[in-house]
């Protein structure tokens, strides 16, 4: 036993959902794994063991706990944070890379040897690319089984599986259970047993979950012997509970555009609940996409408090609809995926995550932030403040050039301008959803006489573009935040301030400050802070930025005295 597991347990004895995602721990006494906030009894700390991922857990043979759902879990910030090629990987196994292009293309794109990334993912996560993909798979899986009425052969292709055998046989090792067994417990079905028995062993507690607190939310599932699992979003106390990629009650989506559905598909699209940890700022998210929405592909309705965010997705197999409620749940996003290959549903989940910012830890930025003088009025104000990052980072790197020494208002207009010239029409138009955003193949040789900027401005923005499409500039989930700044800035026309949004949105980097962003200054002298002060900001001086430009923003709306 180390100090650091000891520190582990005393989590999982207060059930502190603080650190659901960043670390799992296993019960030896009955071959489950479990999120530190189940709400089961409390197992004796003989019978614990950690792992820093649920694939290391599977790995180790142990089988998910039907009750808490450890696979349903906001991911560790941490692989946010991190630039070395564990953090990288991380983020790219996420989107999906292992299921397309296998562990050779995973570390191609890491410039290591596979030999070398399996070794360091299995030293510092405990499992290596093809079972963090095979979790992965495996949760997709589910999410199609219980939301769809799609053939089990048709789902094991659908997540990534080579063979349905290997589908029967992960859903069984992780589950418990077979395919058909996991579709019957799906949202919304009853249990023959209702709620009951602890999983794991008394540690002599015996407490129970308070309502609303997560875990508490759901209803019961027929168990295997010895366990009191639950269904995934049925109604308790405080409704559903659904994980990063779970699944709420519904059922498959739609090719947007299109007025038919494919086979096996349903006109309502794939219904999930986006998981996050901590409060979250959802009013500050939606002002910041509504600001910037580019019409044609993306779009803002209702009013606020009940706002949707709806965009359009280019993706690895075709093309998609996100949908997003302002509305929170007890700890999620409700979301619906319009995908015209449900291959797509992984990766477009891992993309809007990225956009809504949803894997952030707001308790650790709080603590550093909120220890300093000028800050901690603001983090005060708004907790649990995020950074918006970028649903599609080439998207997001040509939005920056047009944003360049302009309002965002006017960038905005000029995004609309280049979407309506030379983004890709949909099949037909879905709401005021219209275009799939123009590639940098598209803008590389474009002429951009549509645009309303100068000569100059038109030359950067084919410059990036041209580089973003001979892959000079590397923007993809994985790529070295140095080296894509680096080759940012060698660019003609692209400065700092260009290269560090770049770093900051479609990179995910949550420790960007923009000292030269106008808006960021006047946020800074409001707060009665200093660039000085910057350093003991890390690592979350995004964050911060953040809050700059929202202090700006409220003195903006402030009525004239």
């Amino acid at each position: 036993m180390t100090s650091d597991d000891d520190s582990r347990y005393e989590a999982v004895c207060s059930r502190d959902a603080r650190f659901d995602g960043e670390f799992f721990f296993a019960v030896a006494t009955t071959g489950i794994y479990c999120r530190p906030s189940c709400p089961a009894t409390t197992p004796k700390r003989r019978n614990v063991r950690f792992f820093p991922t649920a694939a290391a857990a599977q790995g180790a043979g142990f089988r998910a706990c039907r009750r808490c759902r450890p696979d349903a879990v906001p991911g560790s910030a941490g692989w946010n944070v991190r630039a070395d090629v564990v953090g990288r990987a991380m983020r790219l196994i996420g989107d999906g890379v292992v299921d397309r292009e296998g562990v050779a293309g995973l570390a191609d794109r890491l410039g290591y040897s596979a030999r070398q990334v399996q070794r360091q993912l299995n030293a510092e996560v405990g499992a290596g690319p093809i079972a963090l993909a095979r979790a992965q798979r495996a949760h997709t899986a589910r999410i199609l089984l219980q939301t769809t009425s799609m053939q089990a052969a048709e789902i094991a292709f659908a997540a990534g599986f080579a063979s349905v055998r290997q589908f029967n046989d992960t859903v069984r090792a992780i589950y418990a259970v077979t395919p058909s067994a996991l579709r019957a417990a799906k949202p919304g079905r009853t249990s023959r047993h209702g709620a009951g028995a602890s999983r794991h062993g008394s540690a002599g507690s015996g407490r129970l979950a308070a309502p609303g607190s997560a875990g508490a939310e759901s209803g019961a599932v027929d168990t295997a012997p010895g366990e009191a699992g639950r269904v995934p979003g049925e109604a308790g106390p405080a409704g559903p509970v659904f994980g990063p990629t779970d699944a709420a009650p519904g059922r498959a989506g739609r090719a947007p555009g299109k007025a038919r559905p494919e086979p096996g598909a349903a006109p309502a699209g794939v219904p999930l609940r986006l998981a996050h940890r901590g409060p979250y700022a959802v009013r500050e998210v939606f002002d910041h996409l509504a600001a910037r929405a580019v019409t044609g592909v993306e779009e803002v309705t209702g009013a606020p408090g009940g706002r949707t965010y709806r965009r359009t997705l280019r993706l690895p197999h075709g093309s998609g609809v996100a949908e997003v409620a302002e509305r929170l749940g007890a700890g999620w996003l409700e979301c619906r995926l319009h995908l015209t290959d449900l291959r797509d549903l992984t990766t477009a989940t891992h993309r809007i995550r990225r956009l809504f910012d949803l894997d952030a830890d707001p308790y650790a930025v709080a603590e550093r932030l909120g220890a300093d003088r000028a800050l901690a009025p603001l983090v005060a104000l708004r907790p649990g403040l995020r950074a918006p990052g970028a649903a599609d980072p080439h998207e997001l790197a040509v939005r920056a050039v047009l944003g360049q020494q302009v309002s965002v208002a006017a960038g905005r207009k000029l995004g609309s301008a280049l979407v309506a010239a030379y983004g890709l029409p949909l099949p037909a138009a879905d709401g005021g959803l219209t275009h799939l955003f123009p590639t940098p193949d598209d803008l590389a040789d474009a002429s951009l006489a549509e645009l309303g900027m100068p000569d100059s401005r038109k030359g950067t923005l084919r410059g990036v573009a041209g580089a973003l499409a001979a892959g000079t500039v590397l923007l993809d989930a994985g790529a070295d935040r140095d080296e894509a700044e680096k080759a940012l800035l060698a660019l003609p026309g692209i400065g700092p301030w260009t290269a560090g949004y770049v770093r900051m949105r479609a990179l995910g980097d949550p420790d960007v400050l923009l000292t030269g962003d106008v808006a960021a200054r006047a946020g800074m002298r409001l707060a009665g802070a200093e660039p000085v002060d910057a350093e003991a900001w890390r690592p979350w001086r995004t964050y911060a930025m953040h809050h700059f430009w929202n202090a700006a923003a409220d003195r903006r709306r402030a009525p004239a005295v």
